[in-house]
């Protein structure tokens, strides 16, 4: 058996697919497992250990893509896949999907496209109530593959012993050893609309530190959120005063460190975005921020024995949104976040405190349909190569 799996786009979403993976190396233990990717999000499925190969597809404009498209095309269809999943439904990943000429190909029903599939699986709607994980255990359905559980079928990116030690490195440079509780809060959030007030993040660093001046804190962001960062420890260091030394830095990490800086933490603070799901393939406490979206359809995939819990603005009737305009044009959903509640859960987090996931925050199974020939199981042909 060779199976294709395509999962483009950004770093949360292919987190989100390795259960899948797992459970495709579950059910079929002897195939050759292929992974397509852009680069941002290589690093998640590099070292999996359900993967034999990833293609990494690079991601530019124009006439470049096509041509990137179309080489990669060429190297998909040399490798004679019995199946082809697509994990995302988009315009390209459907086109990659269908150029590898693999004779089974599952995806999701999307104007336009559906017609590159042999096997069509209905697609939830982004805004339901629904886990992203569940939405994407849909498309093995038509594989006769059971239902998932996350303490089974958690996420997970294996360790990089390279970025372990960088991030041990900065640690060490910034004073922090292993006495010291360290707190990392991720202050970006993937757009505006998800994004908590940075006013809130530096009050939480210092209410956590003046509780307690073992703690250190490491704010991180991405590029475009560096002034916001710098913003935050500024604040908090203003606020601390004579203990300011506990806010190490902000700082800007490639994705095997953010993991890595995940993984040293005593808790992680952040919203919904990449780095909260890298944060989820460790056992660290998590606090989870949720704006526009909701955590029963994006809370941190994983064995309930770990800790993680969800902060939201409450019921609101704009949320959740599809995040293109603030319909009360007051971001209400992140202001309805008050520092005071963020802070009582990272203690409930350091204290070692669990919350389960039970049914309410993964959402109801939803029948998966199919065209006329995925009503039954698939039934892939035997691989002619080795």
């Amino acid at each position: 058996m060779n199976i294709l799996l395509v999962r483009l786009r950004l770093i949360g979403d292919v987190v989100f697919t390795t259960p899948l993976v797992r459970a495709l190396r579950r059910t079929y233990p002897d195939a050759h497992i292929s992974y397509v990717v852009e680069p941002m999000a290589a690093p998640v499925v590099h070292d999996n250990p359900h993967l034999d190969a990833v293609i990494v597809v690079p991601k530019r404009r124009g006439l470049a893509r096509w041509r990137d498209d179309l080489s990669c095309a060429r190297r998909l269809r040399a490798q004679r896949f019995d199946m082809a999943i697509d994990l995302h439904g988009g315009p390209r990943g459907a086109w990659l999907t269908w150029a590898s000429g693999a004779p089974i190909r599952i995806g999701y029903r999307m104007a336009g496209h559906s017609w590159t599939y042999t096997h069509v699986v209905e697609r939830a709607d982004d805004l339901l109530p629904r886990h992203s994980v569940v939405k994407q255990w849909d498309l093995l359905a038509p594989l006769g593959i059971d239902t998932c559980d996350p303490a089974r079928d958690s996420v997970e990116m294996p360790p990089d012993a390279d970025a372990g030690a960088r991030i041990a490195r900065v640690l060490r440079d910034a004073g922090v050893g292993p006495q010291h509780p360290l707190i990392v809060l991720h202050v970006s959030a993937g757009n505006p609309f998800r994004r908590w007030p940075p006013e809130a993040f530096a009050a939480v660093i210092v209410e956590l530190a003046r509780r307690d001046p073992a703690r250190r804190f490491m704010v991180t962001s991405g590029p475009s959120d560096a002034g916001a960062a710098r913003a935050i420890v500024e604040r908090a260091v203003e606020g601390l005063g004579a203990g300011a030394a506990t806010v190490v830095s902000h700082g800007q990490f490639d994705v095997a460190e953010l993991r890595a800086l995940a993984a040293r933490a005593a808790v992680y603070i952040g919203g919904d975005s990449g780095p909260l799901h890298l944060a989820a393939t460790t056992q660290t406490p998590i606090v989870a921020l949720f704006g526009p979206t909701l955590a029963e359809r994006s809370m941190p995939w994983r064995d309930p024995a770990w800790f993680a819990e969800a902060i939201d603005g409450g019921p609101l009737p704009c949320r959740p949104c599809h995040q293109r305009t603030c319909q009360p044009g007051d971001f209400r959903c992140l202001t309805g976040i008050t520092p005071d509640r963020v802070v009582a859960a990272a203690e409930r987090a350091l204290a070692g405190s669990r919350v389960e996931i039970g049914p309410k925050d993964i959402g109801p199974d939803l029948p998966a349909s199919a065209d006329a020939t995925a009503d039954t199981q698939v039934r892939p042909r035997r691989a002619s190569h080795a």
